[in-house]
């Protein structure tokens, strides 16, 4: 027998329904001459069928089968919990003035239930700006959720949140966890997995909303709105908002509160171009450019830790292998689908490595203390200008260590690039008119 609880502001799909009152949507829905999922809102092809002849949703399979003969049942979100004092903050920190005014304007959207982005610079310390406005939301007996459409993201998040709200139960979800789902008033999640509630939320707070696949997926866009109350609104967080938040900020649509300047007062580090002519010639033959193995010896030979970011997973166990042919060892490979991604970025994290090599998931949303970073083919069109503008503030995000390099090696000066450049020098300058420091 499933719990209650289980389907308060949730989309449990069962054959028939519960005994507790449960009210259910058809999993599967007529539309025109289609059948849509009406978790995911995907339209089935006529090639969606089992060898059984039942109908199913591939888009969300990732989430349980969806069949033709399910239904989505739930109860409304009856926000049953018990509130601790001042919102169950624990966090010690102090907030720059900056941090403060940033911090306060966010609350006051918060309580007016009005959507909002906080546009903050790369190590602005965005986190800690919203924890009055997530204090105050959990000190009403709001229900929250903070999602990301990155994991790497919300298992970096969810420790912090831990410390930071030490007397708030906290859920945490993402594909492949061995963690029950638990009732909690703040839900630590992956985008993908709002698309098991329903009316769930009073606060969303989308942390890199501009993330792949979040900027370009309306599945995700939809499971954002479905998992929102009627009354709910929701906070969007980024250092590099796309064209249409850009837009909608511009239209006045949407609510802004800008941070221009690090939370430590250093500004943003500028990307330093190296032509690398060729490269991928070289790498063919098992070698790398000169300058680029140079480099990486200086920093082993310092203890320098470091990030190498490469264009492809393919390009990973190639690049690695020149490597050690070329004497430099200690690295490990990470992507978006090794087994063992959150071990390596522990590890990196705990400085059991002196370096990391990777594709563009560890560009956003994840600290490492003291690294800089090396970008080798930053004119592939994988590296957008904001992707590179976010790799770039992987580098000097803690006070003890505010500064660094960050090395982009090209075969060609691509618009991405200069455009990414531009965008770090507009920062900096509106950074420096507030005191911001190299």
């Amino acid at each position: 027998m499933i719990e209650d609880e289980q389907f308060w502001g949730r989309q449990i799909p069962l054959p028939q329904a519960p005994v507790n009152g449960a009210t259910g949507i058809t999993a599967l829905k007529q539309v025109g001459n289609r059948l849509q999922c009406q978790r995911c809102t995907h339209l089935l092809a006529p090639t969606d069928r089992l060898a059984n002849g039942e109908w199913y949703c591939r888009q969300c399979l990732q989430l349980g089968r969806l069949t033709s003969q399910l239904e989505l049942y739930t109860i409304p979100e009856p926000n049953r919990f018990v509130t601790a004092p001042a919102g169950g903050l624990t966090w010690e920190g102090q907030l720059s003035p900056q941090q403060e005014r940033a911090a306060q304007a966010v609350r006051d959207y918060v309580k007016a239930r009005k959507n909002h982005l906080l546009w903050a610079v790369t190590g602005a310390g965005k986190t800690e700006i919203v924890y009055p406005a997530l204090a105050w939301a959990l000190a009403q007996g709001w229900r929250v959720a903070w999602t990301s459409p990155r994991v790497d993201v919300c298992l970096e998040l969810a420790p912090r949140l831990r410390q930071a709200f030490g007397q708030v139960a906290q859920a945490l979800l993402y594909g492949g966890q061995e963690e029950p789902y638990a009732y909690c008033p703040l839900t630590i999640c992956t985008v993908h997995q709002l698309l098991r509630f329903r009316e769930a939320f009073d606060l969303i707070i989308v942390d890199e909303v501009d993330a792949f696949p979040l900027a370009t997926s309306p599945m995700l866009q939809h499971a954002i709105a479905a998992a929102e109350k009627a009354s709910g609104c929701h906070l969007y967080l980024t250092a590099t908002p796309g064209d249409q938040l850009q837009k909608q900020v511009a239209s006045k649509q949407l609510a802004v509160t800008y941070v221009p300047l690090r939370y430590h007062g250093h500004l943003l580090p500028q990307i330093d171009l190296q032509v690398a002519w060729r490269w991928r010639t070289q790498l063919s033959k098992d070698k790398l450019p000169v300058a680029l193995i140079r480099q990486m010896k200086a920093y082993l030979a310092t203890r320098q830790r470091f990030l190498l970011f490469v264009p492809h997973v393919v390009d990973l166990p190639i690049i690695a292998r020149a490597l050690q042919l070329a004497g430099i060892q200690g690295g490990v490979t990470v992507h978006a689908a090794d087994v063992d991604r959150a071990a390596k970025v522990q590890a990196m994290r705990d400085r059991r490595i002196p370096f990391l090599i990777t594709t563009t998931i560890l560009e956003r949303g994840v600290t490492f203390p003291n690294v800089n970073v090396i970008i080798l083919g930053g004119d592939d069109a994988v590296f957008s200008t904001a992707a590179l503008v976010q790799i770039a503030g992987r580098v000097g995000r803690s006070a003890d260590a505010p500064t660094g390099e960050v090395t982009c090696y090209c075969h060609t000066h691509t618009k991405r690039v200069r455009l990414a450049r531009g965008m770090i020098a507009r920062l900096n300058l509106q950074g420096r008119r507030l005191g911001g420091r190299k």
